[in-house]
């Protein structure tokens, strides 16, 4: 009951703060572009919640048309766990709950960050069209790993990752909890 009366406050919290809560995330993204997608992301921008990766694509055959493509990914999307693992630590009560809260905001950026990237590729390997896609360099496996990473990073980790982090940070306590008779 106590975690349902901390969600809406932590909710208002993560999307009303999400542009500075999210711009740790953006960096780990912007990070792994460069390091591993060097030769189709020229940059990484943030306004708001919304992550921007700005290409080296172009919108149709590369030769004949000017201008690039950028893509808009909501951060939102893969950092809605944040609430919920924010309300969990708070309801728990448990001391130290200050660093609690840190640790597990941190030790969820990597996933958040994931689920940017992968985002980002599907868009570009699968979702722009066979134009945009070919200029890419992508062979097949690799749009395949795609799909499910992108599948992965938004249906997976933004449930699964809060959750298990939480349980991780509160071991104590779930023992405390089995360790109660039942009535």
């Amino acid at each position: 009951m106590a975690t349902l009366a901390w969600l809406p406050l932590t909710f208002a919290v993560w999307y009303f703060a999400a542009p500075a809560l999210l711009w740790p995330a953006k960096l780990l993204a912007q990070w792994a572009s460069a390091a591993g997608f060097a030769d189709l992301v020229r940059g990484v921008e943030q306004q708001g919640a919304i992550v921007t990766f700005v290409t080296s694509l172009r919108p149709g055959d590369a030769s004949a048309q000017a201008g690039t493509i950028s893509v808009d990914v909501n951060a939102l999307l893969y950092s809605f766990g944040l609430p919920m693992f924010a309300a969990l630590t708070l309801a728990a009560r448990e001391p130290r709950w200050p660093r609690r809260l840190l640790v597990g905001y941190a030790a969820l950026l990597p996933f958040t960050a994931f689920g940017l990237l992968a985002d980002f590729l599907k868009n570009v390997a699968i979702s722009a069209g066979p134009l945009v896609a070919s200029q890419t360099g992508l062979v097949a496996w690799q749009r395949e790993a795609i799909a499910f990473s992108y599948q992965f990073g938004a249906l997976i980790l933004p449930t699964v990752a809060p959750a298990a982090a939480w349980v991780l940070l509160h071991r104590e306590f779930l023992e405390r909890m089995r360790g109660r008779p039942d009535n």
